[in-house]
């Protein structure tokens, strides 16, 4: 007999201003006690240093965390220029200074270089796995650690700020898989004086932005005054990018049980119009998402059954 897990089931998308200092699994964590939730994750890890957009998913919204990874994302980070460290970032050690300081229309000349599509080198302190580890903890074991090059995409990238000659701010758009600490590293070497991230704050991920994030602290208060499912999403808010079909109480029943539904009846056809085979489509019914489904062969058939 299957084990009853413990908590509630309670379902839909938490977004979290992180604070610094914590790991987003720290955040899951302890956004799981406060709601007392059965089943938790998160849409993207964020370093310790970082802050920002964090949302967490809670039962069934959980089938729908690949659709807010794959989404583009905003950031908000300083550059400390002048010095490099082993982690890309202010938490590591200088492994090299240098005393030269970029001027503002050295930095502002190089940006189109790091737009479009780039050949990337994640930070050896980061999660991407080698032989079945983690790179940082064979980084943290004193292993060197080679990582290959990755293509990302960098839309946009903008300096909002020069507060010193020691710090720039920028502002970038981008893809999944891009380090920002990679970013800075890079952006130094360029500039031949060295780099690495001294902040870094996330504004955006996928349809989930900055005014959408509510503190640790004010969900405890939430939680206290029984007002914390009011913090909730609805799952459906992962999938913002994709169209809605709206099903009867049958067809919903169909699809619930993993049963395709033809589209292929005269009656149907102005259902499905402007869709083309292979559409990924949210399955609605009564307000409620039955499911994601896609357009194959005339039928709707279900990719992700959604139990709410």
């Amino acid at each position: 007999m299957a084990r009853k897990r413990k908590g509630q089931a309670i379902s839909g998308w938490l977004i979290v201003d992180k604070p610094a200092g914590m790991t987003s699994t720290d955040v899951v964590n302890r956004a799981r006690r406060i709601l007392d939730a059965q089943k938790a994750g998160h849409g993207g890890t964020l370093d310790p240093l970082a802050t920002g957009v964090l949302p967490l998913a809670f039962g069934e919204a959980t089938k729908t965390v690949s659709y807010v990874m794959e989404g583009d994302k905003t950031y908000r980070f300083t550059v400390r220029w002048g010095q490099a460290t082993d982690t890309d970032d202010s938490e590591g050690k200088v492994v090299a200074e240098n005393p030269k300081r970029p001027e503002k229309a050295e930095i502002e000349a190089l940006l189109p270089r790091f737009e479009g599509e780039i050949e990337q080198v994640p930070p050896a302190y980061s999660a991407i796995k080698v032989a079945g580890q983690r790179a940082y903890d064979l980084a943290r074991e004193g292993e060197a650690v080679e990582l290959k090059p990755r293509t990302v995409f960098i839309e946009w990238m903008e300096l909002v700020d020069r507060p010193d000659e020691d710090h720039a701010v920028f502002e970038v758009g981008c893809g999944k898989g891009t380090y920002m600490r990679s970013l800075a590293r890079d952006m130094g070497e360029a500039l031949g004086c060295h780099g690495h991230v001294s902040a870094l704050r996330r504004l955006a991920v996928g349809p989930f932005r900055e005014e959408d994030a509510i503190s640790l602290d004010y969900l405890e208060e939430l939680a206290q005054s029984a007002r914390a499912a009011e913090a909730l999403l609805p799952v459906e808010t992962a999938l913002d990018g994709i169209p809605a079909l709206a099903l009867t109480d049958m067809e919903a029943s169909k699809l619930r049980s993993g049963q395709a539904i033809s589209m292929l009846a005269r009656n149907n056809a102005e259902r499905i119009r402007g869709f083309e085979n292979g559409d990924v489509l949210c399955a609605m019914a009564a307000g409620k998402l039955v499911a994601i489904s896609r357009l194959e062969a005339g039928e709707i058939r279900p990719v992700r059954v959604i139990n709410l």
